[in-house]
C-alpha cells in the first residue's frame, strides 16, 4: 500500500471537472498539498494506507468555493449604510467613512473578519479590490487562504496613494513580493471608469501585458454610470476601455449590468471575463447582468458576492441561489441558468476567469487540494435526489463541515483552525465602536 497524507471517503464527489457529474461512494486522496487520485472508496482502502481518514458517509466534497469580486476589509461596514443607491451609498456614507476609518488595522481586522466568514462558508479563494493590498496579501498568507489581491487604483487621494503614480508604484512593491507565493496572486485593480482616468488607464494596461496581470473593474454598474459617461465624453465607458485596449482576455469585467448586445459581443471576441455580483445588484438596486446571454455567446462568467456592506455577506452559496432565481424570473425562463452552471461560476469559472484554472476550481489528479464537505443529513437537506441541484437550491453555508486549502485543514467540524475567533470578534468590536 502506498502511504500518503490524507485520505476522504465521501457518499458524493462532485469533480466540476466537464465529464463526472457526480461519484458515489468515492474517496479523494491527497498527498503533499494535492490532489493524488479519486477513485472508489473499496479501491482507496485497499490502495492507501494514509496518515489522516475522515468519513463524510453522508457528505458531498466539493471544490473549494471561488469568490471573484470581493472588497474584503469592508466587512468591517457591514450595516453601515443600506437601503440606498450606489451613488448615495457611495459618496455620502461609504467614502466619507473610509477617509475617517480606513488604515493599515481596519484592513488587517476587516480582512481576517472576511476570511472567517469565507472560510466558514467554504470559499477557499477569493478575489480582492481595496486599500492596502500588501495587508490583504499579508492576512491571508498568514491564515493560508489562496487570495488575488487587487493593486488598487483610483485618480482621487486616499489613505494608500495620493496619485495615479504612487498607486501604481506601491502596487507593483505588492506584486514583487508576492509573485512567487503559491497561495497570493495579485492584478491591477483600476476602480471604475468613471474614477480613473485615461492615462493611468494606459499605464495600467502596457504592465499587465508585461507582468502576465489581470486587471480587475467594476465596469457598467448602473445605468446612470453608462448614461453619465455618454453625456460626458460620447461614449459608453466600454467602448472607451476598448479604444484605451483593455478589453483583452486579462479583464475582469465586474457587475455588466448594462450591456447591449453588440457589447456582449464585443466582450466574446476579446475574450473578457465578466463578474456577476447578483446579490449586490439587486440590493444596490443596480441592475440585473444578463447572464444567460453571456454564457450563449461564450463568455467566462464566475460569481462574486462584492463586498459585505453592500450585501450584507459573503456567502457564495447564498450567491449561487440568487444567481439562478435571478436569471430565472428576469428571462422568464425556469431553464436560464441550472443548478449545475451556478456550481461552475462558483469554481472553475472564477478560476478561469483568475488564470489559476490549471490549479483550482475542480477536483482533478494533480490540482490543490482545495476542498469543501457539505454536510446533506440535515432536516434542510434530505432527501436528496440530486446533490448539485442541492448545492444551489438547498444547501447553506450552515451546512459547510470542513474545508482544506492546499491540502492542509482550515476548517474541521466547523472549527476554524488557522483564526483565533474570539480575539477577532474582540477587535471587530473595538474597531466598530469607533466607527458608530
Amino acid at each position: 500500500m502506498q502511504n500518503i497524507d490524507t485520505l476522504l471517503h465521501a457518499k458524493w464527489v462532485i469533480p466540476v471537472d466537464g465529464v463526472h457529474r457526480c461519484l458515489e461512494q468515492h474517496s479523494v486522496a491527497v498527498h503533499e498539498g494535492k490532489i493524488l487520485d479519486i477513485l472508489p472508496t473499496a479501491d482507496a482502502k485497499n490502495k492507501y494506507n494514509a496518515d489522516v481518514n475522515r468519513n463524510y458517509e453522508q457528505h458531498a466534497l466539493i471544490p473549494g468555493l471561488i469568490n471573484s469580486h470581493t472588497h474584503a476589509a469592508m466587512s468591517l461596514f457591514r450595516g453601515l449604510a443600506d437601503d440606498l443607491s450606489l451613488m448615495d451609498w457611495l459618496e455620502n456614507h461609504i467614502w466619507p467613512a473610509e477617509a475617517q476609518h480606513v488604515n493599515e488595522a481596519f484592513v488587517h481586522t476587516g480582512t481576517e473578519l472576511a476570511i472567517a466568514e469565507m472560510i466558514r462558508s467554504g470559499t477557499t479563494c477569493f478575489n480582492d479590490m481595496y486599500f492596502f493590498p500588501d495587508i490583504t496579501a499579508r492576512v491571508a498568507a498568514d491564515v493560508g487562504m489562496r487570495a488575488c489581491v487587487g493593486l488598487i487604483l483610483i485618480d482621487f487621494p486616499t489613505v494608500w496613494a495620493n496619485n495615479s503614480e504612487e498607486y501604481i508604484d506601491k502596487g507593483l512593491a505588492v506584486f514583487d513580493n508576492y509573485k512567487n507565493n503559491d497561495l497570493i496572486k495579485t492584478a491591477f485593480a483600476p476602480h471604475a471608469p468613471y474614477t480613473v482616468s485615461d492615462e493611468p488607464l494606459t499605464q495600467v494596461r502596457t504592465l499587465a501585458d508585461e507582468l502576465d496581470l489581470n486587471i480587475h473593474m467594476h465596469i457598467h454598474e448602473t445605468a446612470f454610470e453608462v448614461s453619465d459617461a455618454e453625456n460626458n465624453t460620447g461614449k459608453r465607458p466600454l467602448a472607451r476601455l476598448n479604444e484605451l485596449g483593455l478589453l483583452t482576455p486579462s479583464l475582469l469585467a465586474v457587475h455588466m449590468t448594462q450591456l447591449l448586445d453588440e457589447e456582449i459581443a464585443l466582450l466574446a471576441t476579446s475574450g473578457c471575463h465578466v463578474i456577476h455580483c447578483p446579490e449586490s445588484n439587486m440590493k444596490l438596486a443596480s441592475g440585473i447582468c444578463p447572464v444567460s446571454k453571456l454564457l450563449d455567446a461564450g463568455i467566462n462568467v464566475a460569481l462574486g458576492t462584492d463586498s459585505s456592506s453592500s450585501n450584507n455577506d459573503l456567502d457564495m452559496f447564498g450567491e449561487m441561489r440568487s444567481a439562478a432565481m435571478l436569471a430565472k424570473i428576469s428571462t422568464m425562463d425556469a431553464t436560464a441558468l441550472t443548478a449545475e452552471q451556478v456550481l461552475q461560476m462558483a469554481t472553475i469559472n472564477g478560476a478561469r476567469a483568475l488564470g489559476i484554472d490549471d490549479i483550482a476550481g475542480s477536483l482533478e489528479i494533480g490540482k490543490s487540494a482545495d476542498i469543501v464537505a457539505v454536510n446533506f443529513d440535515t432536516i434542510e437537506t434530505i432527501p436528496v435526489y440530486d446533490p448539485i441541484s442541492h448545492l444551489a437550491y438547498c444547501s447553506s453555508r450552515d451546512h459547510v463541515t470542513d474545508v482544506w486549502i492546499a491540502g492542509k485543514q482550515r476548517l474541521t467540524d466547523g472549527v476554524l483552525n488557522s483564526i483565533d475567533e474570539n480575539k477577532l470578534k474582540q477587535n471587530c468590536i473595538a474597531i466598530s465602536q469607533k466607527i458608530t
